[in-house]
């Protein structure tokens, strides 16, 4: 198999979410054998060097469910405990890399 074919392979479908200062990126790839998995990449540019820095985790189809269910668990608690904030953070002017008075996290 040539570099193309296992490229070609691997991008299934992609959607990309912007949030605030963070891209996320949700990636179905290929095995070799043609099993699904799923990439979640987390893309944030720091401040201070422009760089993009990305996390990843890699999720197989086997824990799709048990995934998903810790997903909305976590998520309806937050929702349940917190006020839902539409807008929690906006880009600032400032050059030293602070939001408008709010730390580094993130809302539902």
């Amino acid at each position: 198999m040539g570099e193309f074919d296992n490229k070609e392979r691997e991008e299934v479908f992609s959607k990309k979410v912007r949030a605030g200062k963070r891209t996320y990126f949700f990636d179905v790839k290929a095995t070799r054998s043609g099993d699904y998995y799923l990439t979640l990449t987390e893309s944030k540019k720091r401040l201070e060097d422009g760089v993009f820095v990305k996390h990843k985790i890699f999720l197989y189809k086997e824990d799709f469910e048990k995934f998903a269910e810790g997903l909305n668990e976590t998520v309806d608690y937050i929702k349940n405990h917190q006020e839902v904030v539409e807008k929690r953070y906006e880009y600032s002017e400032n050059h030293d890399g602070t939001s408008k008075g709010h730390s580094d996290d993130f809302s539902f």
